[in-house]
């Protein structure tokens, strides 16, 4: 059986994870999309050394910057260190809160499409607004949950529509609704107003702790396109960079845009997953409890 252990960015997943992993003989498995670039270690809070050290973790910092990743080779990647896992004997822990990664490792989701015929030249010039408008005339529902800002997968959704004509929201519905394996998914949860003061925290943490000293020699290097650096806690350094904002603007710039992600993850989670609501550690122990498969630690 496969765990999940997905919630809102900020919650505990990573610390609540590991835990998890000692008591149910788990390896886990990275299912956040920008965990999985080289270098961004600080503004995408990837679990320290310390911590992979103290059980096996997979898919973390190992993309260079120069590359761009994709929904579709994560898939390849993740299912492939799943069989890793599960040769081992050991129970794979997927954990991150980028659903359509959780979704791609685990369901039916055929991304095999070649969409390289397409001429997408008359899209490439339009602005991020243009792009959501036309998403919306040719795919309603799957526009509605893409922020604008979003422009790798505004053109990614155009050229699948205009490839298979038909919308991506039509291809989805054909698909099974339920998960390739035995998984047991699991929420983390915390109520807004303790999670909204710790997650403005946690961005001034983030500071203190050299995240400038850490991105901003990447950005020279490797160019705002990057698209790791669309991660939140970097495109927001760009104006900073350009001097159009202070940095203590920059910074509350970062705090506004992780409280509108965790909403959008929030609502996600919701409708994608069958999956059961928890607020730490014993709580998943108790759903586990009944179920045999797992022989959990007892001193641990």
């Amino acid at each position: 059986m496969i765990l999940v252990l997905t919630g809102p960015t900020g919650v505990g997943k990573s610390e609540t994870a590991l835990s998890l992993a000692k008591l149910v003989h788990g390896e886990i498995i990275n299912g956040d999309a920008f965990q999985v670039y080289e270098g961004l270690h600080i503004a995408t809070a990837v679990p320290s050394l310390a911590m992979q050290q103290e059980v096996p973790h997979h898919l973390y910092s190992f993309v260079p910057l120069s590359e761009s990743y994709n929904i579709a080779r994560y898939q390849k990647d993740a299912r492939n260190v799943l069989q890793e896992v599960f040769s081992r004997g050991k129970t794979p822990i997927f954990v991150g809160g980028s659903g359509l990664y959780l979704r791609a490792a685990l369901y039916d989701y055929d991304l095999s499409l070649d969409t390289s015929h397409v001429d997408m030249t008359p899209y490439e010039g339009k602005s991020n607004e243009e792009l959501h408008a036309i998403l919306a005339s040719l795919d309603r529902k799957e526009a509605a949950k893409i922020p604008v800002e979003n422009r790798r997968r505004l053109l990614r959704d155009i050229a699948l529509c205009l490839a298979t004509g038909e919308s991506k929201s039509e291809m989805l519905a054909k698909q099974k609704h339920e998960p390739l394996y035995p998984t047991k998914f699991f929420v983390l949860t915390e109520e807004r107003a303790t999670l909204y003061p710790k997650l403005d925290q946690r961005v001034e943490k983030m500071f203190h702790e050299g995240l400038l000293e850490e991105t901003l020699p990447l950005i020279e290097r490797y160019g705002r396109q990057t698209p790791a650096f669309q991660a939140i806690g970097v495109k927001e350094l760009f104006p900073y960079l350009d001097q159009q904002i202070s940095l203590e603007e920059a910074i509350h710039q970062i705090q506004i845009d992780t409280r509108h992600y965790v909403k959008r993850q929030e609502t996600f989670f919701r409708h994608q997953f069958q999956a059961t609501m928890v607020k730490n550690l014993d709580e998943i122990l108790s759903a586990l409890a009944d179920c045999s498969f797992f022989p959990l630690e007892k001193n641990v």
